[in-house]
């Protein structure tokens, strides 16, 4: 009798025990939390852990840090978020509340298409993101940025419009329930694609608490490509000073881990990149960058600074630069941070940097980047004039000896190296040099290959118009005939006149004497027109004058040697 009524007393304080943590003492559940928000935090460091010194924990953070995360986002919902939009005289922006990341991001200075109704070019739109942790500049504090969810960051004003000169700036802060509290200021200059971004790191707690910053970009290729983009896209990272590109397929193969002294990260295209640069004095100069691709085209990169280890009721600050604009190198140097590196022309850099301030230069008093090319070729031709005149002159000889040379190579055709001395004599007595009809064609791929990178990479470029149906000198010219030609659409008129100039020049051109190699010759124009239908209308006006220089020229040498 006295076990059951011990029973009885047992189950009834059981009863009334759970009762009361039920209807008193448990908190209501947060309102509209997802799946993804109702993980349960990661724990708090225990003592053995937070006291280490700074200097262990920079060296065995990594590892600890993932059993003691510290991460925002754990915080419930106090209201649902908001979007601040940004206006600048440059661009047009919105950032979430929702984690404070970019949600768009439009530049008012660049069309999407051809089209003049287009729209404004877009290099952030996240209308497809499932997660707030897919928005550009997304923040997170602690072991693994993978494992953190969305929170609310609190705005102090949701409309932006700068003015000449001015700059503005958005503040937001998220209270996590874990005791972190994290501020975050992303400031915006009306005259620059720069933003600075401030994030603040509070230690609300009594116990010191230790994590690293991870700063994220996530990003999908820009919608618009050029027509004939041969160019990289891609993730880029400037590391010990040097730009190192990745390769999407690469990745998605397997990830990339990179370590070391990092200038910035970036995810750029032909045109446009989006590039995120921490500050060596906040974050320091060691930083790694994890960057992965999924099938969708979809790059993350992810920023991770060094682990630090915040006292209690003290404050750990961040500081970053984002640049989201075009590759437009004044825009690049004014920003500062060695970010016009990215704008690379390969092995002729030296010759296609001066060539594009010299497109620049016309441009900004002709308004009209096919006259400026025009006028650089024609410059081009100039300086060479000497050498092309001397190698023009010299195959305009070689054809007049050539019956000589016949001659001589049938009456020593028995004895090679007296014809070869006979030969060299020849030379000698009409001053010609056998090569130097070539030294010209020579001389002049090197500053082919330097335009060919201007004008196929430079923004100047994109959607420039000359005139007629040249709409735009970085897409290969197509005159619309009411009808589509198998595999081309329109008329590639620009291409046919090159190749028809390249005809003439060479029908101009004295030729040796052997048939088979003259025959060869007389191909030329045809592998060229094939080869250039589909470049930027840019380079193949490019030739096409450069074509006309030369047989102005030979036309004037054909005259003086006859």
């Amino acid at each position: 009798m006295e076990t059951k009524r011990a029973m009885v007393a047992i189950l009834i304080s059981m009863a009334i025990l759970v009762g009361y943590q039920y209807f008193f003492i448990s908190p209501p559940p947060p309102v509209a939390e997802s799946p993804e928000q109702s993980q349960e935090p990661a724990a708090l460091p225990s003592s053995s852990t937070v006291n280490k010194s700074p200097t262990a924990v920079s060296n065995t953070a990594m590892s600890t840090l993932d059993a003691n995360a510290m991460e925002i986002g754990s915080a419930a919902r106090r209201r649902p978020a908001q979007d601040i939009k940004v206006e600048t005289s440059r661009y047009m922006a919105v950032i979430s509340e929702d984690s404070g990341g970019i949600k768009s991001f439009r530049l008012k200075d660049f069309r999407e298409e051809r089209a003049l109704d287009s729209g404004m070019k877009e290099l952030i739109n996240t209308a497809n993101t499932e997660t707030d942790r897919e928005l550009p500049l997304y923040f997170a504090w602690g072991a693994d940025s993978s494992r953190v969810n969305g929170s609310l960051f609190e705005a102090d004003k949701f409309t932006i419009k700068t003015t000449p000169g001015s700059t503005d700036v958005v503040s937001m802060t998220s209270q996590a329930s874990n005791g972190v509290k994290i501020s975050r200021s992303l400031s915006f200059n009306d005259e620059s694609y720069l933003m600075e971004l401030v994030v603040d790191v509070q230690n609300t707690t009594s116990d010191p608490l230790q994590g690293a910053p991870f700063l994220s970009m996530n990003n999908r290729p820009f919608a618009s490509q050029p027509d004939n983009s041969r160019l990289f896209t891609g993730p880029a990272v400037m590391l010990d000073g040097e730009v190192e590109q990745i390769k999407v397929d690469d990745l998605l193969e397997k990830a990339r881990e990179i370590k070391g002294n990092l200038g910035w990260m970036s995810y750029e295209d032909t045109y446009f990149m989006c590039s995120i640069i921490p500050d060596a004095a906040s974050n320091g100069t060691q930083n790694s960058v994890k960057i992965s691709a999924s099938d969708n085209d979809k790059v993350a990169s992810v920023l991770i600074g060094n682990a630090d280890l915040i006292e209690p009721m003290a404050h750990k600050q961040y500081h970053y630069s984002v640049y989201v604009g075009p590759k437009k190198l004044d825009d690049l140097k004014k920003a500062g941070h060695d970010l016009e590196k990215v704008v690379n022309f390969g092995w002729f850099d030296f010759m296609a940097k001066p060539a594009l301030y010299l497109l620049n230069f016309f441009n900004k008093y002709l308004h009209n980047y096919g006259v400026a090319i025009i006028l650089v070729t024609i410059l081009i031709k100039v300086l060479f004039w000497p050498i092309s005149q001397k190698g023009m002159k010299s195959m305009r000889t070689m054809q007049k000896i050539q019956p000589k040379m016949a001659k001589m190579r049938e009456k020593y055709k028995d004895d090679k190296e007296r014809q070869q001395k006979e030969m060299m004599l020849l030379y000698k007595t009409y001053k010609v040099n056998p090569v130097g009809g070539c030294l010209p064609m020579i001389l002049q791929i090197p500053v082919f290959f330097a335009l060919y990178r201007v004008l196929m990479q430079t923004i100047e470029l994109r959607h420039a118009p000359f005139m007629f149906w040249i709409n735009d000198l970085s897409a290969p010219d197509r005159l619309f005939i009411g009808f589509d030609l198998p595999y081309l659409g329109g008329l590639p008129v620009l291409t046919l006149l090159m190749g028809a100039s390249m005809f003439l020049q060479q029908k101009m051109t004295p030729t040796s004497g052997d048939p088979t190699q003259a025959k060869m010759m007389m191909f030329m124009p045809v592998i060229f027109t094939f080869m250039f239908l589909n470049f930027a209308s840019g380079l193949v006006l490019y030739w096409l004058v450069n074509n006309l220089l030369s047989i102005a020229q030979q036309y004037v040498i054909n005259r003086q040697t006859d």
